[in-house]
């Protein structure tokens, strides 16, 4: 192993364990056996204020028996999957970089790029050819984003802490890291428990959500029609949930449009109760558009760079194109949130508030602060405001979200079809695409009930309005019951057939299974899970070729975007 600080301008190699001392610092790394593995330590003492650039170990790595290496991406909607060694992550391309370099890590320094150069963020591991992977995961997500980068080329894997600028008066938790060998199971097990993340509370929910189907042209008569659908089905939901468009304009969250929602939020969620249902409510807390009256007459809310400009962190053509951050530490704005959650969760009587584009807070550092405080800082003041009421985080780095959400995003937005080739062609890692959705979806399975409960976006079975095949639809619908606990769809039920009726109520099965292991072969996943007692094998093919499969009996044909489910 070896280790280095840069702080002003200097490099100063470290102590593989110990102490290393200068005039100015001293740094301190500790290795320790725990519970299903090893921990090391990196904290750093300073003596005066120093400004830190880099904190970084470097371990080496034999790949002899390596297949795959996981890529978590940055945030809720980057793509995160398990890539071959010499696969190479794309670059944005830079005909789009002002509308899209704030959704993910495009900016951040100190990411190695090319083939066989695969980064990931707060946790990665390797799978092994026996199908067993090591896992290096931070127990420290809470000082900044800790990334890690793998090379294949020179066998190393480096980790470090994204801190450049950050003046440091203080001692710091440099680096923090759990080293585990064995099952998927156990060592994501062990990495959670070791580092202090209580297990949701929230159960298992099923429900409905207005976005996949009308996006923000939804009004009272939609949500009241899509309501009595399941009341006329005699079907019971756990959560029945408003996304954007009831609000004038993003930001501006208490100011409802009235011509669409004449009677008000309230009185919608009082509807829900009365199904027996939780409510839920799409808010995007720290964004603001350009329309908005916050934008018009707050400018001083705004989160602004160091040459005084508004910070855009986005661009969305639904809205009113770029829109903005606001800064976190405004006493103003922590004033105003606070009272938008009482209004919504007191006033309105809302269980859930789905909490989206929470990226947007920390996307530049402050002097004081990494981008990684930041957004633990944010999503802290997020389950203050909140207190018990359920949050499904969305847009939103992994890390900091731990143990803060009760409910979380672990995949891109479903699209009505299967891929966005525009989007694709541009290298968006963030992108609307049912591939890279369920692929997260699969990359990401280790999480669930552990950090929070899995939300792995919608299922589509509706004919109108969707240009997904049955086939395809049936695979988003497997794959999303076996391996989330957050089953959405945005469908009306009124128009179901009995054939998609019959196909919905599957979820009520599936959506009980617990995964034991999810790995990807020659062209096709397989996912073995128990259900009921009994033990199952799902084969999932998200490609557009047939693939012929082997199994204990012979061969099974898979056709392409199919998924099918046998008895172990």
């Amino acid at each position: 192993m070896q280790a280095v600080l840069e702080y002003d301008g200097k490099k100063l190699p470290l102590k593989e364990k110990g102490m290393t001392t200068t005039e100015e610092l001293y740094v301190d790394i500790m290795h320790s056996e725990v519970a299903g593995g090893k921990r090391i330590q990196l904290s750093v003492h300073p003596k005066q204020k120093i400004t830190l650039d880099r904190v970084r170990i470097e371990l080496d790595l034999s790949t002899a028996d390596i297949n795959k290496v996981f890529s978590n991406g940055f945030q809720s909607w980057s793509e995160s999957r398990e890539m071959d060694l010499d696969e190479e992550i794309p670059q944005l391309r830079r005909l789009v970089f002002p509308l899209m370099k704030m959704y993910g890590d495009y900016t951040f320094e100190n990411i190695q790029r090319g083939p066989g150069k695969i980064h990931s963020w707060t946790y990665t591991y390797l799978r092994k050819k026996n199908h067993q992977i090591r896992l290096f995961a931070s127990l420290n997500e809470r000082t900044g984003y800790t990334l890690f980068n793998f090379d294949k080329n020179n066998q190393k894997l480096i980790i470090e802490k994204d801190c450049k600028g950050l003046e440091l008066p203080h001692s710091y938790a440099g680096l923090d890291i759990f080293i585990a060998d064995g099952k998927d199971r156990d060592v994501f097990g062990n990495w959670f428990q070791l580092a202090e993340i209580k297990k949701p509370k929230v159960r298992l929910a099923h429900g409905w959500t207005s976005w996949y189907n009308y996006y923000t042209n939804i009004n009272e008569d939609i949500i009241l029609k899509n309501l009595a659908a399941f009341k006329e089905r005699e079907l019971e939901i756990d959560i029945f949930q408003i996304d954007d468009g009831y609000q004038a304009s993003v930001g501006d969250w208490l100011d409802i449009q009235q011509d669409k929602f004449p009677k008000g939020m309230k009185q919608l969620a009082d509807a829900i109760h009365a199904n027996d249902t939780k409510a839920g409510l799409w808010l995007a807390p720290f964004v603001v558009e350009k329309k908005s009256s916050i934008f018009k007459n707050k400018q001083h809310w705004l989160l602004k760079d160091e040459s005084g400009k508004n910070v855009a962190v986005g661009y969305n053509p639904m809205w009113s194109g770029y829109f903005y951050a606001l800064d976190i530490y405004n006493k103003e704005v922590r004033d105003y949130l606070m009272g938008v959650f009482h209004t919504v969760l007191k006033k309105w009587g809302y269980d859930m508030v789905k909490l989206d584009f929470l990226y947007g807070a920390a996307v530049i550092p402050r002097k004081d602060k990494t981008r990684g405080q930041i957004m633990s800082d944010g999503m802290e003041f997020l389950r203050q405001a909140c207190g018990d009421k359920i949050i499904l985080g969305c847009g939103v780095p992994l890390g900091p979200s731990f143990g803060k959400v009760d409910y979380c995003r672990i995949g891109a937005d479903i699209h009505l079809s299967w891929e966005h080739k525009p989007l694709k062609w541009l290298n968006n890692r963030e992108r609307v695409s049912t591939m890279i959705a369920l692929r997260s979806v699969l990359g990401r399975w280790q999480l669930n009930q552990h950090a929070f409960l899995n939300d792995p976006d919608v299922f589509i079975l509706r004919d109108k309005n969707n240009k997904l095949t049955p086939t395809q639809q049936n695979t988003i619908l497997t794959l999303n019951s076996i391996l989330g606990k957050l089953i959405f769809t945005s469908d009306y039920l009124g128009d179901y057939n009995e054939e998609q009726y019959a196909e919905y109520l599957s979820t009520r099965k599936w959506a009980k299974s617990e995964v034991e292991r999810v790995i990807e072969l020659k062209g096709y996943y397989k996912i073995d899970f128990t259900n009921e007692g009994k033990k199952y094998t799902a084969y999932s093919n998200l490609w557009n070729h047939e693939k012929s499969i082997p199994i204990k009996k012979g061969q099974i044909k898979l056709e392409p975007y199919e998924t099918i489910i046998l008895q172990s």
